[in-house]
């Protein structure tokens, strides 16, 4: 048999299997994405059931990537705190391993290609004929059946050129032979951008007797290192956050993967002990054992002390974008609700944070702020106006489109509100006194209820009529008062303090008014309010 009759199948037996694993994939996430998304977010209070959320996660939809995509999104967004992350990142490993132990205790003792022909079919059609939700499980289904064709097709190819591949001139026996061999596992993961499908070419040579077991094994956590590295690609230009979980994703594969190397010799000795007294040739089984059982390891080292490890990865990546704009990540882009509950955190935050300061000028006093602040503000919310812009909602949810419309109307006026109280800070000398005093029955309990809603109790509507009345009420008694003083400028002794006092109270109604429209896009954008 030529090489080319050969090495044609084996590239497309992968490529199958790559297809098929996305299809499967993108079906389920697709499918049952929301529920997925919800179990991540609400599972993961503790080390313990973040790994076991992202474990299962990882091996229903056979892809590792996809969940710690995903993770990155949402540590990104505020949704999971970054030391749960961790534990989700670690049981997303384990899941991986779910991938091998399909191929070696099914796909290579089973022709299931054959059976799963007809779902590629049934798949098709749920693309072509059916609508919504019909259409992702026809991808799932699809992908499915891809998925072990191409398994079929790579065993195949793998038993006819054992002797075309056979690689046992490479070395072994030594620690500098295993490490050798895993960074041929590296590399293949890292070209095929699947771990999945390394090990599943990795089970699948071994099967064929192209690789021996010691080989096998170094091969199959060298796979386990290299899927990390799409991670790290995806978080070039990411926030602080998602490089810090692609950084403890990484770490927590690259130091199990040379525990597993170390423990090798010691799996090794087990399993040809095990041989000698049963007298029966390891199988594919025994690799995905190993794979599985230096994950487990791995797990039981670090799971313990995920809130040390948090703070090393901390320290190792400071942050350095501002707070207002550390949930802001273009991947979540591609998931518009996650994405607006990320602008509508930093949204919140810049309001309170202008809130405050607008709270110490009702006060009289001078505010504590640094050097370009203010401009500093707004180039966030420019920046912010520019995600939300490129939130990509689909036209047919309503719910979602009403909340971005509402976001990008809260950026609006927070730049207006920002300049203003821009211009007053840096006029401080020049508010009149008397006119802060003679609003300040109802400018002071607004911007109290503006800063604090969350914590009073009441209801969303309650709190928003209050805000609201007090805005009104501010605009009555400032354009009273400045009628008033306009046809009686000799109660006040100058010019001057007639320019300053009229401005003042223009100051006062302009500003009371934003932070109304502000605290109602905010309701809005937060989607309480309808």
């Amino acid at each position: 048999m030529s090489m080319f009759e050969v090495f044609f199948p084996l590239v497309g037996g992968v490529g199958l299997f790559l297809v098929g694993m996305m299809l499967l994939s993108r079906g389920l996430v697709a499918f049952a994405g929301q529920s997925l998304k919800n179990v991540l977010v609400r599972f993961t209070g503790t080390p313990w059931r973040a790994f076991g959320s992202g474990a299962i996660l990882t091996a229903m939809m056979q892809s590792s990537t996809a969940t710690t995509v995903t993770l990155i999104g949402f540590v990104s967004a505020g949704l999971i705190p970054f030391v749960q992350a961790i534990g989700v990142v670690i049981g997303a490993s384990l899941g991986n391993t779910a991938a091998g132990w399909v191929v070696s205790g099914l796909a290579l003792k089973v022709n299931l290609s054959f059976y799963t022909l007809p779902l590629i079919g049934i798949g098709a059609l749920f693309q072509l004929l059916g609508r919504g939700r019909i259409t992702d499980l026809g991808m799932f289904l699809a992908g499915f059946g891809i998925l072990f064709l191409g398994l079929g097709t790579l065993q195949q190819s793998m038993s006819e050129g054992a002797d075309l591949f056979n690689l046992a001139a490479l070395p072994i026996g030594s620690l500098g032979a295993h490490f050798l061999v895993m960074l041929l596992g590296l590399v293949l993961s890292t070209l095929l951008q699947s771990s999945a499908a390394a090990i599943a070419t990795t089970l699948t040579a071994f099967d064929a007797g192209a690789i021996n077991l010691e080989q096998g094994a170094a091969m199959v956590v060298g796979a386990a290192i290299g899927t990390t590295l799409t991670s790290a690609l995806i978080t070039i230009g990411a926030t602080t956050a998602a490089k810090r979980t692609a950084l403890s994703y990484i770490l927590f594969n690259l130091i199990t993967g040379m525990i597993a190397i170390v423990l090798m010799p010691v799996f090794l000795y087990v399993v040809n002990q095990s041989v000698i007294l049963l007298g029966i040739q390891p199988s594919a089984v025994v690799l995905a054992a190993f794979h599985t059982f230096f994950i487990m390891v791995g797990a039981l080292i670090f799971l313990p002390f995920t809130r040390h490890f948090a703070r090393l990865v901390e320290r190792l990546l400071p942050a350095k974008e501002s707070f207002q704009m550390q949930h802001l990540d273009d991947s979540l882009l591609g998931m518009p609700d996650i994405a607006l509950e990320a602008s509508q955190r930093s949204l919140e935050h810049i309001a309170r944070t202008l809130f405050g300061i607008h709270q110490q000028i009702l006060q009289q006093q001078t505010p504590s702020v640094r050097p370009g602040f203010f401009s500093h503000m707004h180039q966030a919310l420019e920046e912010l106006f520019s995600f939300i812009s490129r939130n990509q909602v689909e036209a047919a949810d309503e719910k979602l489109s009403q909340q971005r419309i509402a976001q990008l109307h809260a950026v609006d006026h927070l730049i207006r509100f920002n300049m203003r109280t821009q211009s007053a800070y840096e006029h401080l000398d020049t508010l009149d006194p008397a006119a802060l005093s003679l609003t300040s029955e109802y400018s002071l309990p607004q911007i109290d209820y503006a800063l604090k809603y969350e914590q009073n109790g009441e209801e969303e509507g309650v709190w928003l009529d209050k805000i609201k009345t007090d805005a009104q009420r501010i605009r009555e008694l400032t354009s009273d008062s400045r009628r008033d003083l306009l046809k009686h400028p000799d109660r006040v002794s100058t010019t001057r303090s007639i320019l300053a006092k009229t401005e003042t109270l223009r100051w006062l109604e302009r500003s009371s008014h934003h932070i109304w429209r502000v605290c109602n896009y905010l309701a809005l954008g937060k989607g309480e309010l309808t």
